[in-house]
């Protein structure tokens, strides 16, 4: 059977199942660009719709079910609706959230997040991750002067013009691999922005340090994911963390974590995990219990720059910003996020790695995953994935029937081939997340790589 005759069917019984999921669709197209709001939650050939959600499990409007190792793209790191949170939010809700004025829920869980992550010793909140690092950003170019950003090629860190730079650009107009040309994603990014934005490649040591020291003069701020996201859960190899560390601190450069996904990895996120201690920290997601949050901290010298109390401050406001309600359901989930509640994801992130690969290698198909702690992803290529470039070499369409085919099975995941866990999963779930994944595999054989002795 050819790929494009087993996507139809899958498709067929995606809509089969999903008829007022279709319908919703097509009415919101009429209000929506695309009938959704959020381009990542898109896929074809229409978009779920769900009704409701418990623990680690969703329910559409149609009435299936799914186990959702999606939490909404590592947001729900305790799954949906946790007790905890529930009560927590409820007994705000009855006080109101919205006051123009101090609150004691927003000194608290900054503390909180002071003492678990390293580079963290003050912290400002915003209402996304788009909105840490866009203010980050602007910490680092004004405590610098200068304007030049370093980001990592296929590195995504919002959706802001600042970095929406080769975030997933062709392979055909990326440019050499020790000098990556800087791409803009997508129209209404203008060249000015473009052109103060580098690109470094992921893991390669020597193309990097060329990039650094031959713009040190120029640049504010060096800015990565420790482990890369969109790019396909990519962890660093031979200490390349360390290294970025080591050139900046060289030549006084801020060195800027983006961990709004890495923060679950271990207690103090991807830099306690790596012992890599940057200058400054984005933070979002899991920190606000699922509700909407972004976090910027780091440095006093850079973070007093904000301080109302100097002259010459730098202005930063917004309606929303440390709330008391995402402060009361941060605190409730970061509290509930213990050492011990992130050793026990990561030891089922590890088991389910393991029951994938022995699929891959049952079946004899060409797949590996990349990722750690509760994070991974899926590939369907026997290059080894070490940057943006190895990562493009997996197969689309593969990902994309696979993706499709396990929601058919009840298994919600990311289009591009990303699942995470949430710390309400057991032994049950990742049993059952294989077992649908085998099922999978075996229909889909004959359109995946296969495997070469």
């Amino acid at each position: 059977m050819s790929l494009n005759k087993l996507m139809k069917q899958q498709y067929e019984e995606y809509e089969a199942k999903t008829r007022r999921s279709r319908e919703m669709y097509l009415n919101a197209r009429n209000y929506m660009p695309g009938g959704d709001t959020r381009s990542v939650a898109y896929f074809k050939p229409y978009p779920l719709f769900v009704e409701r959600a418990e623990g680690f499990r969703l329910y559409d409007v149609d009435g299936n079910v799914y186990l959702d190792f999606l939490n909404n793209y590592t947001a729900l790191v305790h799954g949906h609706s946790h007790p905890r949170i529930v009560k927590a939010i409820r007994e705000q809700l009855e006080k109101g959230w919205l006051y123009t004025a101090g609150i004691e829920s927003q000194y608290r869980l900054a503390k909180i997040l002071c003492e678990r992550f390293p580079s963290v010793r003050r912290v400002r909140f915003c209402n996304s991750g788009t909105e840490a690092t866009m203010m980050a950003i602007r910490a680092a170019r004004a405590y610098t002067g200068k304007s030049k950003i370093l980001k990592m090629e296929g590195g995504y860190h919002g959706s802001h013009p600042l970095l929406d730079v080769s975030v997933n650009p062709g392979i055909d107009r990326v440019g050499p691999i020790d000098k990556p040309l800087s791409i803009p994603e997508g129209p209404g990014i203008p060249e000015g922005i473009v052109r103060d934005v580098l690109v470094a490649p992921f893991n390669n040591k020597d193309a990097t340090e060329r990039i650094v020291r031959g713009n040190r003069d120029e640049l504010a701020a060096v800015i990565v994911e420790p482990v890369m996201g969109v790019a396909g859960m990519i962890p660093p190899r031979d200490n390349y963390l360390k290294f970025l560390r080591e050139i900046t601190l060289q030549h006084d450069i801020p060195l800027i974590f983006d961990e709004i996904i890495t923060a679950r990895l271990s207690r103090g996120g991807g830099q306690e995990y790596f012992n890599v201690t940057p200058d400054l920290t984005c933070l979002g997601k899991i920190i606000g219990g699922g509700l909407p949050i972004g976090a910027f901290g780091g440095r006093e010298d850079i973070m007093d720059l904000f301080s109302p109390e100097k002259e010459g401050f730098i202005p930063h406001s917004g309606t929303f910003n440390g709330n008391a309600l995402v402060m009361t359901a941060g605190i409730a989930s970061m509290e509930e996020l213990t050492a011990s509640a992130i050793e026990k994801i990561n030891m089922l992130g590890s088991l389910l790695r393991e029951g994938i690969e022995k699929i891959f290698e049952e079946e004899g198909v060409t797949g590996q995953v990349t990722g750690l702690g509760s994070l991974y992803n899926i590939h369907f290529t026997n290059v080894e994935i070490i940057d943006y470039r190895t990562a493009s070499t997996s197969s689309r369409e593969a990902r994309a029937l696979l993706h499709i085919a396990l929601i058919n099975k009840g298994i919600f995941t990311a289009k591009r081939g990303m699942f995470n866990l949430s710390t309400v999963m057991t032994r049950g779930e990742i049993d059952e997340f294989i077992n649908s994944l085998r099922s999978c595999i075996q229909l889909l054989k004959p359109c995946l790589p296969r495997a070469t002795k």
